[in-house]
């Protein structure tokens, strides 16, 4: 059976404004000082699957973008550019629709395009594990990781301990929890963090998008059938911003695991979602003040703090838990543990129209 890779990087990266912007968002940032962020993720999709059948799925004002920042790992021809934002439903089966109707079925692997991954051959592994199981069995398959501290921040998986073997029946998926609720699933030993990593057939997801979400279903049937036509583009600018806005895991994973249809294979890989910029001591290591601080810059009395320059001399003194953030056009200071909320900043500057520093 074919084998293919398809990479979610369609989002605006808001909360890490104002260095992400819509035409380069955060997955075409090299945040970690080694290489793009979407290329970091092509690496290790392709110790699985073949460059030729790699894709990714981005926004139409980012393809370009998209194009130049991964020439000569993805073919062009591969990178499909949503005319809107639709969250994940459309965008899996956008993708699914694409490789079934023009290259055949085969089993999926889908990963965002902006996760920071530890330990690449663990992953690697359970890859090809995820792969094995999606072609022996019609299940779909998602893979959950070993929670590292009580994190409110992201959803969980809760699966049966008595399911034989690695591969666990998922009971049912959890939204992100406070922090009483995030402790008791550490203490149970039966939750791992949901990843957003799915395997399974293209044509097995399609299948659970007509179940689940026929009216979706519908649109994506519609652009597919236009897919190797003149006509193609038109019909997918025409039908899909128009496809209900739903996360796949609200439109198929929840209804499939109460029929017992989505296995997850538990595993550990140094993974972490970089969100925000309070995260930024994942892929740096701080100094001994607990600082993160990137280009150039001055901290004098500083703790538990980010200073990212992009140009200009940065200098904190005095102060703690903070962060700040200069490019060419725009200087962002927050308190470091108010991070998760500086897309009210994108959200303002939309409002009011700001769209040069967007």
């Amino acid at each position: 059976m074919n084998h293919y890779g398809v990479i979610m990087a369609g989002g605006g990266g808001t909360r890490f404004w104002p260095l992400s912007r819509q035409k380069t968002p955060k997955q075409l940032l090299n945040l970690s000082g080694k290489n793009l962020m979407v290329n970091e993720a092509i690496d290790r999709m392709a110790t699985v699957i073949g460059k030729s059948n790699i894709f990714i799925v981005t926004a139409d004002v980012q393809a370009p973008s998209m194009i130049m920042a991964t020439q000569g790992k993805v073919f062009p021809r591969n990178i499909l550019a949503e005319p809107a934002a639709r969250n994940t439903a459309a965008c899996i089966g956008y993708a699914a629709m694409e490789i079934y109707r023009k290259y055949g079925d085969g089993v999926m692997i889908i990963t965002p395009a902006d996760h920071y991954i530890e330990n690449e051959d663990a992953l690697t592994e359970i890859f090809r594990k995820a792969i094995i199981t999606a072609e022996e069995q019609d299940k779909l398959v998602t893979i959950g990781l070993k929670p590292t501290f009580p994190s409110t921040g992201f959803g969980y998986i809760k699966y049966d301990p008595a399911s034989p073997g690695s591969v666990k029946s998922v009971v049912e998926f959890k939204e992100k929890p406070d922090e009483e609720t995030a402790k008791a699933y550490i203490e149970n030993g039966h939750y791992v963090w949901n990843s957003g990593m799915f395997i399974w057939k293209a044509s097995l997801i399609l299948q659970k998008l007509k179940d689940f979400v026929p009216d979706i279903y519908i649109d994506l049937k519609t652009i597919g059938d236009a897919m190797n036509t003149p006509g193609e583009q038109e019909v997918l600018h025409e039908v899909y911003p128009g496809i209900r806005k739903i996360s796949i895991d609200y439109a198929v994973m929840e209804h499939s695991a109460a029929e017992g249809d989505v296995v997850v294979i538990p595993g550990d890989c140094g993974w972490n979602d970089v969100g925000s910029w309070d995260m930024m001591d994942i892929l740096h290591k701080p100094d001994e003040n607990n600082n993160v601080l990137l280009g150039d810059t001055v901290a004098i009395n500083v703790k538990d703090s980010v200073i990212y320059s992009q140009g200009r001399i940065v200098a904190a003194l005095d102060i703690d838990n903070i962060v700040v953030v200069e490019t060419p056009d725009a200087v962002l200071v927050c308190r470091k543990d108010k991070a998760q909320n500086v897309k009210q900043i994108v959200d303002y500057l939309t409002d009011n129209q700001r769209n040069e520093l967007l």
